[in-house]
């Protein structure tokens, strides 16, 4: 099942009821759910060069890959990728590619602001894509993406298995998975953090909401 949520205008009001209704739909009946945040990522990001720091770096020619491994940093214009491995290709329109694996215990590093506001879309995965011409990032595996306020204050937060933000359109997808399944939530489901915006933002506090099957499917109860 897919489902968006509608994206979220600071120049419109929402009522608490549908709020309410959306993040219900998201926490109990949706194994697949999206969401968008307030304005777009800063268009300029995709036009800037991509610099990069790390242990050592090979390139292959026959593959047209450049490859970056032990503590590697990315960055383009306001995004930044971190990882311990980063491979990077470009296509014959100049548009550049960029892979960042981690292993162990580590995750990949995902930042980038958001245009005309004090925000930041961060994001950590074992692995991150990023695309610089359709500006799409995907993060696979234990994915975590956060809405800050500034750089610490978080506002928004959705973990999944795999989550997919376009600085584009400013659009979220996230899928369910096993690799997220713990306690609490054994099937991996999607799990997500609103802050409402009526009145105003305000940083998340407190553990997350404890997850329980629905009792009712369509409007039917089970039996």
């Amino acid at each position: 099942m897919n489902e968006s949520f509608p994206r979220f205008d600071t120049g419109r009001a929402h009522t608490l009821s549908a709020c309410r209704a959306g993040l219900a739909a998201l926490l109990v009946a949706l194994p697949l759910a999206g969401f968008a945040p307030l304005a777009h990522a800063d268009r300029a990001d995709k036009d800037k060069p991509l610099n990069i720091e790390a242990d050592n770096m090979t390139y292959d020619d026959l593959k047209q890959v450049n490859i970056f491994t032990g503590h590697v940093v990315a960055t383009k214009g306001t995004i930044v990728i971190k990882a311990d491995r980063v491979e990077v290709t470009q296509d014959p329109q100049g548009y550049q590619y960029a892979t960042g694996t981690s292993s162990g215990g580590n995750l990949s590093y995902f930042r980038q602001k958001r245009e005309g506001l004090d925000e930041y879309i961060e994001g950590t995965a074992v692995r991150i894509d990023y695309d610089g011409k359709q500006d799409l990032t995907t993060l696979t595996t234990n994915a975590t993406v956060k809405r800050l306020q500034g750089l610490s204050t978080v506002m928004d937060q959705v973990h999944g298995s795999v989550i997919t933000y376009d600085g584009q359109k400013d659009f979220y997808t996230a899928k369910a998975g096993k690799d997220v399944a713990g306690p609490g939530n054994p099937s991996g489901r999607v799990r997500a953090m609103l802050s409402p915006r009526n009145g105003g933002a305000a940083p998340l506090n407190g553990a997350s909401a404890t997850l329980a099957p629905s009792t009712t499917i369509q409007g039917v109860p089970n039996q």
